[in-house]
């Protein structure tokens, strides 16, 4: 039997006060914006000087890659378990697993609208490194998607022909879509509308019947 060695007082608030560190950047560039937000701005808010600051990380930048691993690493969490790709047999599983997705997104990114908004609108403006970060996240997140679909093939709910690589991108062009769309209007009855008109459109499609 293995026990886990107990955090100690002193490594817990060090935890604490760089996570504190990272919410009050993420404040100062949703108010101020990236470029106008000094180091000094951020260490004045929390009450520390900047060599505290530069104890947890290197500058600003440091933080917003900080942010965006957190935000991936919470998405990847979101697809775990019971919403991991080979956890459902058929179709009709599916289309609850995706329900649970979409509620499990809608979590990550309404909890904190500013989060998508400088992930979708505002990132990739920083730097050139920085626009292809972005660019890996949306890559990631196809890759993701087409984990689903192709154990959808494998198993036969959905058509063995389907492109899976672009139809992977297509669904995620819906979601941020959605995601962009709740910026403005963040109501969960808007959030809930998105989501049944996504799914309808992955499974049933847009045309009438004939």
């Amino acid at each position: 039997m293995t026990t886990e060695t107990p955090v100690s007082r002193a490594a817990r608030k060090k935890q604490e006060l760089r996570r504190e560190i990272v919410e009050t950047a993420f404040d100062c560039f949703a108010e101020r914006g990236y470029h106008t937000t000094g180091i000094a701005d951020i260490a004045a808010r929390l009450g520390i000087g900047h060599g505290t600051f530069y104890r947890y990380f290197q500058n600003k930048r440091d933080i917003v890659d900080h942010v965006i691993t957190d935000l991936v690493e919470k998405v990847v969490a979101a697809l775990a378990a019971d919403n991991a790709p080979d956890a459902v047999n058929s179709l009709a599983e599916y289309r609850r697993q995706s329900a649970r997705i979409g509620d499990a997104l809608a979590r990550i990114f309404g909890g904190d609208p500013r989060m998508a908004r400088f992930l979708l609108l505002e990132a990739a403006g920083i730097d050139a490194e920085m626009r292809e970060r972005v660019l890996d996240f949306y890559e990631t997140a196809a890759e993701l998607t087409a984990g689903y679909l192709h154990h959808g093939v494998r198993l036969g709910y959905l058509h063995e022909d389907l492109d899976v690589d672009a139809t992977a991108r297509a669904i995620n062009g819906m979601i941020l879509a959605s995601i962009l769309a709740e910026l403005r209007d963040p109501s969960p009855e808007r959030q809930a509308a998105m989501s049944r008109a996504v799914r309808r459109v992955m499974y049933d499609g847009i045309a009438a019947p004939r």
